[in-house]
């Protein structure tokens, strides 16, 4: 070694200052660069050592000014507002000059979206390189071939095969592993209006959640407790409930261990005791106990998912998206569990999305490590998506109650991707017309199985 020779204390010196000097900035391949000139007249051994860490930058392919896309209905580029947004935008930079790219953000309305998506794919030139999709749209484009499995665009060295921090698997689709995306801590909850209870004293349905307490018995409890005549002019001013029915149907059924569509196994779910079960539920909250807020007239009508807005509700199903410009304070707690359901699914996540890479994309495995390599930031916050998180909700007890209760217990629901699957024609007839749930489940089989074939057959 060369720390035997007589004159090195003083060599050894020099090169620890210069080392010591590199390393306090820029980044390891500038470092290494600025060592091996300081070090030019030095022995084998340190050139050796200088040779050696320069072999990861020689590694790192230039792609000469290529365009890398990344699409979604909405503007994916960090904003800048806040610290990590201000964080990954210096590190996209970084990424774009060590690998000679350019990454464009792609933003294309929502309407416009698949029919683009699907029109490039079957030309074999995708218009992205990186595509955001609904789970319910990636279904069908799973089985025509035309997105490539993770497996395909990642190596064992990629973060997502390891601590997956910056990025993850997302649940699979017909098998297989497909989508990923950044992690995060959100999940869709039963919210309710704190305001309103505290003023017509009800208990708490988050005490009531620790307590054990919380089920469709205690729900329909205090829905019926909160629909009331408050003013005694004859008229009902506050309601227990409001929503979409047939969302209510999806994500109670999902509470109840039940799925409207088996996807695992290709077979409807309208038939299924569980779903029937919670159709029977849904049908009594809306016309039998009448504590349901229907705003436009329609019980069906999908708009009815904003009723709760007025304030004048005291339970509703709603993303947390939905939360934004409210007059009140929102609580949050899980849908409560069915007799047949247990808590680790308590809602229908038939709004799932995550990315995906469209086979036809030139080296996607170099795609998909640029991209993973853009999360590669200081992490600024104490979990995935505080800053969003906290921008909705002002209590700490709903953002616990989210990440710890209601965060990764969604079941994945597609009956949106087989077409002429017909669930908004039984929750029609059954909470429109009244009619049985059990002779509308056996009126529908055939056809829900007819649909769910057609697409699995692709």
């Amino acid at each position: 070694m060369i720390r035997k020779r007589s004159f090195f204390p003083i060599l050894l010196l020099v090169f620890m200052l210069i080392v010591s000097a590199c390393s306090g900035g820029g980044t390891a391949q500038n470092a290494t660069e600025q060592e091996g000139t300081a070090n030019s007249g030095n022995t084998t051994e340190t050139v050796e050592a200088s040779t050696e860490a320069e072999e990861p930058a020689a590694d790192v392919p230039n792609l000469n000014g290529r365009v890398i896309k990344v699409a979604a209905w909405w503007d994916l580029k960090p904003a800048g507002e806040t610290a990590s947004d201000k964080a990954r935008l210096d590190k996209i930079a970084e990424v774009e000059k060590k690998y000679n790219v350019t990454i464009e953000f792609v933003n294309v309305p929502f309407e416009e979206y698949m029919n683009k998506f699907t029109t490039t794919a079957l030309a074999g030139e995708p218009f992205a390189d990186i595509v955001q999709m609904e789970y319910k749209s990636a279904l069908p484009a799973v089985l025509k071939g035309q997105l490539l499995p993770v497996s395909e665009f990642t190596t064992s060295e990629n973060n997502i095969n390891q601590e997956a921090n910056l990025m993850t698997r997302f649940p699979s689709i017909a098998g297989n592993d497909y989508a990923f995306d950044s992690p995060t801590s959100i999940g869709l909850g039963l919210h309710y209006n704190r305001d309103l209870f505290k003023k017509l004293s009800l208990p708490d349905p988050q005490e009531l959640y620790n307590n054990g307490e919380w089920n469709w018995d205690k729900f329909m409890e205090l829905a019926k407790q909160a629909t009331k005549d408050t003013d005694n002019d004859g008229k009902i001013d506050v309601y227990g409930y409001s929503g979409w029915a047939i969302d209510a149907l999806r994500h109670f059924t999902a509470a109840n261990g039940g799925t409207i569509v088996d996807d695992g196994n290709s077979k409807e779910g309208l038939s299924d005791p569980k779903t029937i079960e919670a159709a029977e539920f849904i049908k009594r909250l809306y016309n039998v106990e009448n504590v349901v807020k229907v705003k436009t007239g329609d019980k069906t009508n999908w708009e009815e998912s904003n009723t709760f807005k007025d304030g004048d509700v005291a339970l509703f199903t709603a993303a947390e998206w939905q939360l934004g410009d409210l007059t009140f304070a929102a609580g949050v707690v899980p849908i409560p569990n069915g007799p047949q359901g247990d808590k680790s699914v308590t809602y229908a996540n038939n709004a799932a999305a995550a990315k995906f890479i469209p086979k036809g994309v030139e080296d996607p495995k170099i795609v998909y490590q640029i991209y993973e390599e853009t999360f590669d930031i200081p992490q600024i916050e104490e979990y995935p998506g505080q800053d969003y998180l906290e921008s909705l909700y002002s209590d700490e007890k709903d953002i616990a109650m989210i990440r710890e209760h209601i965060a990764g217990t969604g079941r994945i629901l597609l009956d949106d991707a087989y077409a002429g699957y017909p669930i908004g024609d039984y929750v029609n007839d059954i909470i429109k017309n009244n009619a049985s749930v059990t002779a509308t489940a056996e009126k529908y089989k055939a056809q829900a199985q007819a649909a769910v074939d057609k697409l699995s057959k692709q």
